[in-house]
């Protein structure tokens, strides 16, 4: 979540015109994240997420909002798409597409304790169970082949910023990368970015899943192998301890098969490789935004080192 385009409270009352939501109190850009444009939305009656979608193709955005409104119909704690008066989820402004979604309790955490990291693996899990049965199909759009051409596109910046040991680091990865086979792992939707800035608590307990907007059909192990990184690796000595509780409570609602686990130090290897990609390209090709955050890539490249030196284990 991000704010590139600026709205005012008028753009705002536009918008809810064709919502039963009630009328604008209040409303604030929402500074975390990277992709999308949001807003606290605040009526008279209730909390609402306003969200611009900046870089997305418009004819995927249905799959993300039938997805959402499925999963919320099945118990899984993530916002409810709002529907206007014609029945549309979708509003147009500044020629953009957006949303109104549900506002959940709940705040996020920059860093998680163990309960939360098996309540974290438990909701995860969760997800995973209630989304088997959804319909509409996916494909991953951050898969090996963008990750080469993306590596491919900034072969000479890359060189130029970071070096030719990072250079040469990627490509290694991406080789051995290239040799794995997941066909045979359980495969269905995933949330795709299950970082802490996307899980909401009230103490110990999840109270929300946000930010669908990178979902689509993987290997369920792999969503866990991007959480893993994501909320349990610290690069620091009790990073087995955490990892271990998030797999424990994922495997309390979810058992993993001995082939997901056979493959988990491989897709932790792949995850941190994904999200080193990506952050080097937002980092090579920053977006203007009123409030914007470019994440470290670095953060990633010690990741992906890590886990090619020592990989996990349960």
């Amino acid at each position: 979540m991000s704010v590139y385009t600026k709205l005012s409270a008028g753009d705002i009352e536009h918008v809810l015109q064709d919502y039963d939501l009630g009328g604008l109190q209040s409303y604030a850009g929402i500074a975390d994240g990277i992709e999308n444009t949001n807003y606290f939305v605040q009526t008279d009656r209730g909390r609402f997420v306003l969200t611009l979608f900046e870089r997305m193709d418009v004819s995927e955005l249905p799959y993300f909002l039938e997805l959402m409104h499925f999963l919320a119909g099945r118990d899984v704690p993530c916002p409810d798409v709002m529907v206007r008066h014609d029945g549309s989820m979708l509003f147009s402004i500044h020629g953009k597409k957006g949303c109104i979604v549900s506002c959940l309790p709940g705040r996020t955490l920059e860093r998680l304790n163990m309960a939360q990291l098996r309540a974290s693996g438990q909701a995860q899990a969760a997800l995973h169970l209630a989304g088997a049965d959804f319909p509409l199909r996916r494909l991953n759009p951050t898969g090996l082949e963008w990750m080469r051409q993306t590596v491919a596109g900034m072969r000479g910046e890359l060189e130029r910023r970071y070096g030719q040991e990072a250079l040469r680091l990627l490509e290694d990865e991406l080789d051995f990368q290239s040799r794995q086979d997941l066909s045979h792992l359980p495969a269905g939707v995933i949330h795709g970015d299950l970082f802490v800035d996307n899980i909401l608590f009230e103490g110990d307990a999840v109270s929300g899943i946000i930010d669908f907007y990178y979902a689509h059909d993987a290997p369920y192990a792999m969503d866990l192998a991007i959480a893993l990184n994501a909320q349990a690796v610290e690069l620091g000595g009790e990073d087995a301890a955490r990892m271990q509780a998030l797999l424990d409570g994922y495997q309390a609602m979810r058992r993993l098969t001995d082939a997901e686990l056979a493959a988990l130090p491989a897709l932790l290897r792949r995850a941190a490789l994904r999200f080193w990609i990506s952050r080097l390209y937002d980092a090579i090709h920053p977006r203007e935004g009123a409030m914007t955050q470019i994440k470290d890539p670095e953060e990633y490249r010690l990741k992906l080192e890590l886990h090619r030196s020592r990989g996990f284990r349960d």
